[in-house]
């Protein structure tokens, strides 16, 4: 009745295979976040600021600011707020990236969970799917590819009852 009965039953009632179920579209979603959110931070920091900071301002070394009484070279200041932007940056493209890969995390959870003996993974609360492309294309028929995405704006289908009594 620990973790070594719950590995072997597991092992006894799905084989090796139940050990990695939903990891195919896990791993595809998460190789898809990370080149799209690299890949969006670099367009970003490359083209949209770099860019930026060089056409119609003054000359780097034209002057200084005044800061809190001090005055700090026009240099310091681009490149400290260069430095936040591109941080800021990285961060805005991981959430758009995690938007966009959403579905992938849904269906491995939903495959991770299917059939497995919980309540929360039998019909009638959850329908049973042969594979994660089953389970990928129902999903996307029934318009449910970002249930739960959002945390303060839900939706339920028409016609859907999710609590039985």
């Amino acid at each position: 009745s620990g973790t070594l009965s719950a590995f072997a039953t597991i092992y006894r009632e799905e084989g090796i295979l139940g050990f990695f179920a939903g990891l195919i579209p896990r791993l595809l979603g998460d190789i898809l976040s990370l080149w799209l959110c690299n890949m969006l931070a670099y367009l970003i920091n490359t083209y949209a600021l770099e860019n930026g900071s060089r056409g119609g301002r003054a000359p780097l070394w034209g002057g200084s600011a005044a800061l809190g009484g001090l005055k700090v070279p026009f240099l310091l200041l681009q490149v400290s707020t260069m430095t936040e932007m591109k941080s800021y940056s990285q961060a805005v493209t991981g959430f758009f990236a995690s938007m966009l890969t959403y579905p992938f995390v849904l269906v491995s959870n939903l495959m991770a969970v299917n059939n497995c003996g919980l309540a929360g993974g039998l019909l009638p609360y959850a329908p049973t799917y042969s594979s994660w492309l089953d389970c990928w294309s129902q999903l996307h028929r029934e318009g449910n590819m970002s249930r739960g995405n959002s945390l303060f704006f839900r939706k339920v289908p028409a016609g859907k009852r999710y609590v039985w009594e």
